[in-house]
């Protein structure tokens, strides 16, 4: 059975977006069974939970005796053993692994940067000042996304961990209403998050913070 490594509890502005969920939709698709180590911020920066997450953060899954961390690295690895994340064709691999680093390199960058400025900036003058040109940034890559998924239904033909990668980076900008500008982004969002497995992930990660948030 999988290890997830994620928060014992998190503010409740980041609940249903906290990065363990891209892993879990990932599990669900496949139907691989997994449970959860919980940590806090005493355990982040010990010399053991360095060794597992240089960095850390989460999330951080376990496979028998192999350790990954970095949401995409732990999809692809999921993938590499599961016809529902990767197709098991070259060819397909390829295109799904090409635009999973897509959804990390050449748009999340710019979503999160302005995902974060309304989330912990808005309204100081130097953000104000600021997010026109980090809008124009996401939105030229929001038109870009657009076109390439006119008359298609997921990024590389099928559903794959590039289309989670992509949709869980897209969904930071839930509250900014930027998505819903774009017809063929939005019914693709709308189409991912409708998969059973992504519902079933969300609602889990909901319920387990729904505890720590009332007594909070």
């Amino acid at each position: 059975m999988y290890t997830l490594t994620t928060f014992r509890w998190v503010p409740p502005f980041v609940v249903g977006y906290v990065r363990d969920l891209r892993v879990r939709w990932a599990l669900e698709e496949a139907g691989l069974p997994y449970q959860l180590r919980l940590i806090g911020p005493e355990d982040q920066p010990t010399p053991a939970y360095r060794q597992q997450q240089p960095f850390g953060q989460i999330p951080v899954l376990q496979d028998g005796a192999q350790t990954l961390f970095e949401s995409g690295a732990i999809l692809l690895h999921l993938g590499a053993s599961s016809e529902a994340l990767l197709p098991s064709d070259a060819g397909g691999r390829t295109h799904a692994t090409e635009w999973a680093f897509a959804a990390l390199n050449s748009v999340e960058p710019h979503v999160a940067n302005l995902a974060e400025l309304d989330a912990f900036a808005q309204g100081e003058a130097w953000a104000i000042e600021r997010r026109p040109a980090l809008e124009e940034m996401a939105l030229k890559r929001l038109a870009a996304l657009d076109t390439w998924l006119a008359g298609r239904d997921y990024l590389s033909g099928r559903f794959t961990v590039a289309d989670i990668l992509m949709t869980s980076v897209l969904r930071l900008l839930d509250d900014s209403g930027l998505v819903t500008r774009f017809p063929a982004l939005s019914a693709y969002v709308a189409r991912c998050t409708a998969r059973p497995a992504f519902k079933k992930a969300l609602a889990d990660q909901v319920a387990l913070y729904a505890p720590a948030q009332a007594t909070a």
